[in-house]
């Protein structure tokens, strides 16, 4: 690789990491000798950024560094376009005019030879195949996703029982033809999939739930079988619940 993509890729490996790290990782990291890491640390803090540690101790970098122009690989700028495009046919209309949006901002700092290629990708994403519509607005979902607060919002399962909820939302998956939210269910006192377009007159209380979403997710990404039953709940109830551990 040149020196510039050496140079972005150690930029890369150190936001990743939020501890310092070993001058010898890095270097083995990078597929360089560690003198060559050392020279490409200096060039980095000789550009400005703001890397803290010396050789033999470690190196982390701090929060906020940007390194322009952007600079993205082929591989890179394809998976952009196609993220962005799938966002399009597959997500709610203000999240599709978010990631356009985004790619607009992209390529407005990318070299010319760059940005052209975002335009002449190959990758084509169809639209949704029989699609069902969202019985809510998804941007008001996402919004009590990002906020942790809970939500209410009628519900008519496969076997048209209604009821009326109230949950914790914590993660919507985007199937082909339905959007499936996950939620920690005051009613059932349990993790609960519900499929968006069987779902209506959604209220965002406002009001903060009890555990960070992030613990919830994680605990939910832990129950054996959950991540299969979120994909075969597109088809089915929310009365099938999260598979639990047998215990011993």
């Amino acid at each position: 690789m040149s020196r510039a993509e050496r140079l972005l890729t150690l930029v890369q490996a150190l936001r990743r990491r939020r501890r310092p790290v070993a001058g010898a990782e890095l270097a083995a990291e990078l597929g360089v000798s560690l003198r060559t890491l050392y020279r490409d640390i200096q060039a980095l803090i000789g550009q400005g950024a703001p890397i803290d540690g010396e050789a033999g101790v470690g190196y982390v970098l701090r929060p906020g560094f940007m390194l322009p122009p952007l600079m993205f690989t082929e591989d890179e700028i394809e998976a952009l376009v196609f993220g962005a495009r799938l966002a399009a046919t597959r997500a709610d209309e203000r999240l599709a005019s978010s990631a356009e949006n985004a790619l607009a901002k992209i390529a407005a700092v990318l070299p010319p030879d760059l940005a052209d290629r975002m335009d002449a990708t190959g990758l084509i994403v169809a639209p949704a195949w029989n699609a069902n519509r969202d019985g809510v607005d998804l941007s008001l979902v996402r919004a009590a996703i990002r906020n942790e607060t809970r939500l209410e919002f009628s519900y008519v399962n496969e076997k048209g029982l209604a009821s009326r909820r109230v949950v914790w939302p914590i993660a919507v998956a985007f199937f082909e033809r339905v959007r499936v939210l996950t939620a920690w269910c005051e009613l059932r006192a349990d993790y609960r999939h519900f499929r968006v377009d069987r779902m209506s007159d959604a209220v965002d209380l406002g009001v903060r739930y009890p555990r960070r979403r992030r613990v919830l997710l994680k605990e939910w990404r832990e129950l054996e079988g959950a991540a299969p039953a979120w994909r075969e709940v597109a088809d089915a109830a929310d009365t099938v619940p999260v598979p639990r551990r047998k215990s011993a």
